[in-house]
C-alpha cells in the first residue's frame, strides 16, 4: 500500500486479524475515524477483538497511544509552574486510593492533573464515585481544569468530548466486547490519558491476583513494563508498583460508600478495615513525592504522605477541590447518614474457621450487579449500591458473624449477588499464606 492510497477500515481490521503489522498511517487513520464517527461501532469492536487476539508490536503500541493522545485537546501543564505528577490504577475492587492520593500530593506542594475513568468490567470508576457527591462536576473544560489545579493543587475530571476522545469511545466499547484485559489496549488507554495531562511524573498501580485484569504475576509484570516503557519513551518519568488484588481493598466497594471511606480516613476516623487502603495509598503517594523532588526517597515520601493524612492537610485539599468543582461538602459531616440504600442484606458465616480465599473478580461482579455498575455504555449507576466487607483474608471467623453487608437501590437485585458472594467466599480450617500488598517496583 502506498502512502497516498486510501485506507479503508475493513482492511485495517483484516490486516490485524491476519497478523499483519499495521502501518502508522493505518493506525492513525482508524483512530481518526473512531473520533469523527465515520467508522461504525461494529468495526471498532472488530479491531478491538483483533488486537486482543493478535497483540501489538512496540511500534504499533507507541503509535496507537500517541494517536489516541492527540485525538483531541492536550492539557498544557507548564502554566502551573509546578512539577506535575499523577497516579493511575489498572483497576481493582474497592480501589479508591486516588481519592486519598491526589489531595496528599497537592498538600505536599505538587500538582496532580488527574483524568479518571468510569466503571470498567468488574471494577469501579473514580468518576462514578465522585459524582455521588451532590453537585460535583467531573466534566470541566481544560481551562477550568487548570484553574482548579492552580487554586488547590489538583483536580479530578473525566474525558470531555475534546479530551482524548478516541479513548472515551474505545474505553466504553472494551467493557462490552470482552477485550478489557488486553495489555496493549490497557496500556494505550491509560497512557494516552496520562500523556495528555502534560505530566512530568507518573506512578502506576498495577494490580495482580484474582481481582486484577491481569490474573498472573507474569502478565501483570509484562503490563507494568509496557506502560513504564511507553511513559519513559514519551519523556515522562514513570514508575510501576505491582500490588496484590486478591480481596477488596479497604472496607467498602461501590460508589458513595467508597467516598464515605475516604472521607473517614481524611478526617482521621479509625477503622481496622481501612488499614490496607491507607498502606497502599501512602506507598504510591510516597513515590509521587519522590519523583516530584519533595522527598529524598520513596520511603521518606511514604512517611510524609501518612503525616498529611493524619494532620488534616490532605482533607483540607479534598474539601477545597470538591467546592471548586461544585460539590456539596456538607455531606462530608455525616457520610454514613448520607448513605441511603433501599435494601440491605447481611451475609453470615456458616461455620467457624479462617477467611481463606475468594475470587475477587467475582466479588467485583457482585458489586456491579447490585447496581454499582452499568448495563449499557453511558448508562446510570446506583450511588448507594455496594458492599461492606467485615473481614480480611486470614482473619479468624466465627459461625454466624457478618461476612459481607450488601447495599442496593433495588431490592430485586439482591438475590444473585448474595449467591455469587456465598459461592466464592471460602472459610477453611487453616488459612493459606497471604501475599504481601506491595510485590515489586519497576523503574526504567
Amino acid at each position: 500500500m502506498s502512502d497516498t492510497s486510501p485506507i479503508h477500515p475493513i482492511d485495517v481490521i483484516l490486516h490485524k486479524r491476519d497478523g499483519v503489522e499495521l502501518s502508522d498511517a493505518e493506525i492513525r487513520s482508524f483512530v481518526a475515524g473512531v473520533v469523527d464517527e465515520s467508522i461504525s461501532q461494529a468495526r471498532i469492536a472488530a479491531l478491538l477483538m483483533a488486537i486482543f487476539q493478535r497483540g501489538l508490536s512496540a511500534r504499533e503500541l507507541a503509535t496507537l497511544t500517541d494517536a489516541m493522545r492527540r485525538s483531541g485537546e492536550v492539557f498544557d501543564s507548564t502554566s502551573l509552574g509546578k512539577f506535575t505528577v499523577d497516579k493511575h490504577s489498572t483497576g481493582g475492587v474497592g480501589d479508591k486510593s486516588s481519592l486519598l492520593i491526589a489531595p496528599i500530593v497537592a498538600a505536599a506542594g505538587l500538582a496532580d492533573p488527574m483524568i479518571s475513568g468510569r466503571s470498567l468490567g468488574h471494577t469501579g470508576g473514580t468518576l462514578d464515585k465522585l459524582e455521588t457527591i451532590p453537585g460535583f462536576k467531573t466534566q470541566l473544560t481544560l481551562k477550568q481544569f487548570g484553574e482548579v489545579i492552580a487554586a488547590c493543587g489538583f483536580s479530578m475530571i473525566g474525558q470531555t468530548k475534546n479530551l482524548v476522545p478516541a479513548d472515551r469511545i474505545l474505553y466504553a466499547l472494551r467493557d462490552h466486547t470482552g477485550t478489557v484485559e488486553s495489555p496493549y489496549l490497557i496500556t494505550a488507554s491509560i497512557m494516552s490519558k496520562k500523556l495528555a495531562e502534560g505530566l512530568n511524573g507518573l506512578v502506576l498501580d498495577v494490580k495482580t491476583g484474582s481481582g486484577a485484569f491481569m490474573k498472573t504475576y507474569e502478565d501483570s509484570e509484562r503490563l507494568a513494563r509496557l506502560m513504564v516503557d511507553t511513559g519513559e519513551g514519551n519523556g515522562t518519568r514513570t514508575v510501576a508498583v505491582l500490588t496484590t488484588m486478591d480481596e477488596p481493598l479497604g472496607r467498602f466497594s461501590g460508589n458513595w460508600v467508597e467516598v464515605w471511606e475516604c472521607i473517614d480516613i481524611l478526617r482521621g476516623v479509625q477503622h481496622p478495615m481501612y488499614a490496607d487502603l491507607i498502606k497502599l495509598s501512602v506507598v504510591l503517594a510516597g513515590w509521587m513525592l519522590f519523583l516530584g523532588g519533595v522527598s529524598e526517597s520513596a520511603e521518606v515520601g511514604k512517611v510524609r504522605a501518612l503525616a498529611m493524612l493524619e494532620d488534616g492537610s490532605a482533607y483540607e485539599k479534598f474539601v477545597a477541590m470538591t467546592k471548586l468543582q461544585g460539590g456539596d461538602v456538607s455531606v462530608f459531616d455525616d457520610p454514613a447518614g448520607f448513605h441511603k440504600p433501599a435494601a440491605i442484606s447481611v451475609l453470615m458465616a456458616d461455620r467457624d474457621g479462617y477467611l481463606a480465599g475468594m475470587d475477587c473478580t467475582e466479588v467485583g461482579w457482585a458489586v456491579q450487579r447490585l447496581g454499582a455498575g452499568r448495563e449499557l455504555p453511558g448508562g446510570p449507576v446506583a450511588a448507594h449500591a455496594g458492599i461492606e466487607m467485615h473481614a480480611k483474608l486470614g482473619d479468624r471467623i466465627t459461625k454466624g458473624q457478618p461476612l459481607v453487608t450488601l447495599f442496593t437501590e433495588d431490592a430485586s437485585l439482591l438475590e444473585l449477588p448474595e449467591r455469587m458472594l456465598r459461592e466464592t467466599i471460602v472459610i477453611a480450617d487453616t488459612t493459606p499464606p497471604k501475599m504481601p500488598l506491595v510485590r515489586q517496583v519497576i523503574e526504567r
